[in-house]
């Protein structure tokens, strides 16, 4: 039992197949990064072939040799694929590439998504659209298309459903491999779909809560439907990415969170605890939980109006 509950056993994700979606940057890649130096084979996805090659070839690079990040034929753990999880025929063809490829998928990770549509002066009382509740509904009416609302609903929300539902065989054969090891799909919410604020940014923070309590829909189905997959989901804060910025000074923090208290601990979240919650979800230390969404936001839903 000792041996067990050794670190490089309870977080233990060597050989363990993985898709992140929208992997090349930002949380994705942090995500994916930390899953591949640790022994994993990572399938990093997107639209933007040149990123996902910038991407891969910056870790073959910066791990020349390692051992412990070859995956089997010497071929090293990071591999991109193109696909857009807006559109079914390219999700297909990911799928059968995988199934080609590996036979299994152990861990999936939704990560894509988009921020927007902004109504940027929602917050600024000194704005003329505040000058009465008139003015102001029309200017929020007039600040965002249809198209605009289903388009980040499509990519944030909708996809989560389609990736996963299209490698959902694949995530029960990965199943089989260890006895008492289950596949996992994690999917990326965010502070956005736990707080009550609006933060400039309704439709964004609607989807992420739709993301939320699809995550638990998904994981209550698939146990009473006995198959063998967990669905958790992990809510971030403020984080560098391409939605932010790359770099999170202490200012950006606060103005990236949009709160009316300011994040707790006065900084951004790191690589390093974006990728240590989610391998715990995904590694034997996590087979136990399904269905529920952690917060890594620095304690912003803390001191915030939220639903929690």
């Amino acid at each position: 039992m000792s041996q067990s509950l050794r670190l490089d056993k309870l977080f233990d994700v060597r050989g363990r197949i993985a898709l992140v979606t929208g992997g090349g940057t930002g949380l994705g890649w942090m995500i994916a990064e930390g899953l591949a130096v640790n022994g994993a084979r990572v399938y990093i996805t997107g639209r933007r072939k040149n990123v996902l090659e910038q991407a891969a070839a910056k870790f073959a690079q910066e791990n020349k040799g390692d051992g412990s990040v070859t995956a089997r034929n010497g071929l090293k753990s990071v591999v991109r694929l193109v696909m857009d999880v807006t559109d079914k025929a390219s999700i297909l063809a990911v799928h059968d590439v995988i199934k080609a490829q590996e036979g299994r998928l152990h861990i999936l990770v939704n990560n894509a998504g988009i921020a927007g549509p902004f109504a940027t002066f929602f917050n600024d009382p000194s704005a003329p659209e505040h000058k009465d509740a008139e003015t102001l509904g029309c200017a929020l009416f007039d600040s965002a298309s249809f198209e605009d609302w289903a388009n980040v609903y499509t990519i944030n929300t909708f996809s989560v459903y389609f990736v996963t539902t299209a490698l959902l065989g694949l995530l029960a054969k990965g199943s089989e491999d260890v006895p008492g090891y289950t596949s996992s799909v994690i999917n990326l919410g965010s502070i956005s779909g736990n707080t009550k604020l609006a933060q400039n940014k309704f439709a964004y923070n609607s989807t992420k809560s739709a993301t939320t309590h699809l995550t638990k829909m998904l994981s209550t189905e698939f146990a009473l439907k006995k198959i063998p997959i967990r669905v958790c989901s992990v809510a971030p804060g403020v984080f560098p990415s391409e939605l932010t910025d790359p770099i999170i000074t202490p200012d950006l923090v606060e103005k990236h969170a949009n709160g009316i208290i300011p994040v707790p601990m006065g900084r951004a979240g790191t690589a390093q605890e974006m990728a240590g919650t989610v391998i715990y979800l995904v590694s034997p230390a996590g087979c136990y939980t399904t269905g529920e969404e952690i917060l890594t936001d620095g304690g912003y839903i803390a001191v915030n109006p939220s639903m929690r």
